[in-house]
């Protein structure tokens, strides 16, 4: 079987949210082309890593084009929220980023992760074409989102459920 192969040029709109209590939540990657929507199931890393990632590749872009206008990341919260429908296209395995620089788009590549590596050339793919500035949105969203969750132990670093946790660091001792 043959997976989607879909192309949303371009997006009105890129958000991720997630769905759920901290420590339970469910992270999705939606874009919307005027009235179709694509939601998408990602991993919480797969935000902060895009992010994290984004920034060097801009700068790599911009290094390549030096005369492009700059890119904000302002964004609107009432805005980046998902809305229904939520129903997920597929699981992300991969994401990745391209630059047309002739449209001056970037394309986000949202690969579907299937049971084996034989099955990776039937996996569905959405590519969402979008501007320098939406995906920044995206991206400082995101980390604004998966910032949300549980908070950190300063002890161990692991992230503590709000009845505590047993810390490594201080000998398994619930605090």
């Amino acid at each position: 079987m043959t997976g989607i192969d879909l192309d949303l040029d371009p997006v009105s709109l890129l958000t991720t949210d997630a769905i759920g209590q901290p420590g339970q939540r469910t992270f999705y990657l939606q874009a919307r082309q005027n009235d179709k929507v694509v939601s998408l199931l990602v991993e919480k890393v797969q935000i902060q890593s895009l992010a994290i990632g984004l920034e060097e590749y801009l700068n790599e872009v911009a290094g390549k084009h030096p005369n492009l206008p700059p890119a904000s990341a302002e964004y609107d919260e009432t805005q980046m929220h998902i809305n229904p429908p939520v129903d997920p296209l597929f699981r992300v395995g991969e994401l990745g980023l391209a630059y047309d620089p002739d449209r001056d788009m970037i394309i986000l590549v949202a690969r579907e992760i299937l049971g084996n590596e034989l099955d990776q050339e039937n996996a569905s793919i959405v590519r969402m074409w979008c501007t320098r500035s939406q995906i920044l949105a995206l991206c400082a969203w995101g980390l604004v989102i998966t910032g949300r969750g549980r908070p950190i132990c300063p002890h161990c670093g692991e992230p503590m459920e709000p009845e505590g946790h047993f810390c490594p660091k201080k000998n398994g001792h619930k605090h």
